[in-house]
């Protein structure tokens, strides 16, 4: 029985979710009203989003259709942050310097484990390139992709050919999960075959953090083939802990190496 509270309280949000829709109709909604709303709407707005009544694949254009506002990349943050810290305003600045040291930590890590280069041999697009495909192959998981996609990393960048449309690389994707694309020039999140939206490549170095805000914002499932990777940005960038029954072995293993290399 649903007791007038619980009625009262969904109807609001039922009202909420109604001045959001038209809102996002307009041209230039006000952007701190919208963040407003979606903290009013937020309880009824992840009930709807993490239940089990969407397949994978159809998720994201489920939740872009009835939520157009993430296809902004600062809501998508937004909505990381009312995740995992709602009441922390630095919450995103504060995994941005997480992320950077984690970064910095990582390129040593991947020279003592020769999958990296120096990266003062590189420009910063570069860099940031060579991290983001060696990250798979320093903190590794036993699945294996498949053959056809090449460098693990594929299933969360892909730099694109001169000769390469991002729509035709798209229809041909199998994964159902955030990917960035980058033509040298502008870098696109695409979910799945879905573009969802852009970002200057002066913010490439950010991109695995955009990816994972897409991840929780839309409640997408780890690709096995990168999920120990996935999983140590989530606990040591994000600081979102994992359940000990819900660890792997390999996200155990690669863990305690790493926490090992930076003597933690």
């Amino acid at each position: 029985m649903i007791s007038s509270a619980d009625k009262d309280s969904r109807q609001i949000q039922a009202r909420h979710y109604k001045t959001l829709q038209e809102m996002c109709k307009k041209a230039k909604p006000n952007q701190e009203d919208l963040s407003q709303l979606l903290d009013l709407e937020f309880e009824a707005r992840r009930s709807f989003i993490d239940s089990d009544t969407m397949k994978e694949e159809n998720r994201a254009h489920f939740i872009l259709d009835a939520y157009p506002c993430f296809k902004e990349l600062h809501h998508a943050l937004g909505e990381l942050r009312r995740i995992l810290d709602p009441h922390n305003n630095k919450f995103i600045s504060q995994i941005k310097l997480r992320w950077e040291e984690f970064c910095s930590r990582v390129e040593f890590y991947g020279v003592s484990k020769k999958a990296m280069n120096p990266p003062m041999t590189m420009d910063k697009t570069e860099a940031h390139l060579a991290l983001m495909k060696a990250l798979p192959t320093l903190f590794p998981t036993p699945a294996h992709p498949p053959k056809k996609m090449g460098n693990t990393s594929e299933a969360f960048l892909h730099v694109l050919k001169p000769t390469e449309y991002p729509d035709a690389f798209l229809q041909k994707r199998s994964l159902s999960c955030p990917v960035v694309m980058f033509d040298g020039c502008k870098c696109v999140i695409a979910v799945g075959n879905l573009p969802v939206t852009t970002f200057d490549k002066e913010k490439l170095g950010e991109a695995m953090i955009y990816v994972m805000a897409y991840f929780y914002a839309l409640h997408l499932t780890y690709p096995k083939y990168v999920a120990t990777l996935l999983s140590v940005i989530q606990t040591e960038v994000l600081q979102d802990a994992i359940h000990e029954r819900d660890t792997t072995s390999s996200y155990r293993k690669a863990l305690a190496e790493w926490h090992a290399f930076i003597g933690k």
